[in-house]
């Protein structure tokens, strides 16, 4: 479901554009990728499926020079595929990537958190995440979310949950955190997949403090192609408007 133009809030003091994106490990169009990040104009960008196994620093390198951000965290062993990336001038004021505990035969999974400040806002956490597709070992995975916010007073948490918003990890996260598309609709609501958008599995969840003003799938956003859509990645992504307070 779309819900009308997809015209985004003003830029204003202390509005960010928050963008969680899973990219696939860049095996689909890198060009296609690179125009849909820089259509939507991103301050912060939290990536799930950063390549981790060929080069993964220099592939998370090229993704941040090609869009025009640097990296603040993520991108290695740590944090196993979460990657958050940033417009020059967000200051990193700590790191706190984690390796999450594995289940035999599943793959290593993490977290890409940093305390960030933009200019004029109170210092805030940003977390990308990519959980599990089994289901106990992603539960344990969101009820071990609520400690990457403890870095600081505000945060948000983004990423590809590989849940419904139905399901027990979701409505818990949904319940201590405001959903950005329940609270501020705009653009898509539907993240996979590309070609016949179906089940949301992608969201970004902010603190109480943090003011999303907009929180969608960016389509007929102006320079946000289509057919970039459909070639960049098996997965739509999620932009957001947030408003932090100033500090």
């Amino acid at each position: 479901m779309t819900t009308g133009p997809a015209e985004l809030p003003p830029p204003g003091p202390r509005r960010l554009r928050l963008l969680s994106y899973n990219v696939r490990s860049l095996r689909d169009d890198r060009r296609a990728l690179v125009r849909v990040i820089r259509a939507c104009a991103p301050d912060l960008v939290c990536v799930q499926e950063s390549p981790r196994y060929w080069r993964p620093t220099g592939q998370a390198a090229w993704l941040a020079r090609r869009t025009g951000t640097v990296i603040l965290s993520g991108g290695g062993r740590i944090a196993a595929g979460p990657l958050l990336l940033g417009r020059p001038g967000v200051r990193v004021l700590s790191v706190h990537d984690r390796l999450l505990p594995k289940t035999r035969g599943l793959h290593a999974r993490g977290f890409a958190t940093a305390v960030v400040r933009a200019a004029g806002t109170a210092p805030f956490t940003v977390t990308s995440c990519h959980l599990s597709l089994d289901a106990d070992e992603r539960l344990r995975q969101f009820e071990l979310l609520d400690g990457q916010l403890r870095h600081a007073e505000l945060g948000v948490i983004a990423g590809d949950f590989n849940e419904h918003p139905d399901g027990p990890g979701w409505r818990a996260l949904a319940g201590r955190l405001r959903d950005g598309h329940v609270v501020a609709p705009w653009g898509g609501e539907m993240t996979s997949i590309p070609a016949n958008p179906y089940q949301r599995l992608d969201a970004v969840f902010a603190m109480p403090g943090v003011e999303v003003l907009a929180c969608g799938v960016p389509h007929g956003l102006p320079g946000v192609d289509a057919a970039d859509l459909l070639a960049a990645t098996d997965h739509l992504p999620v932009l957001a408007v947030l408003e932090l307070p100033a500090g």
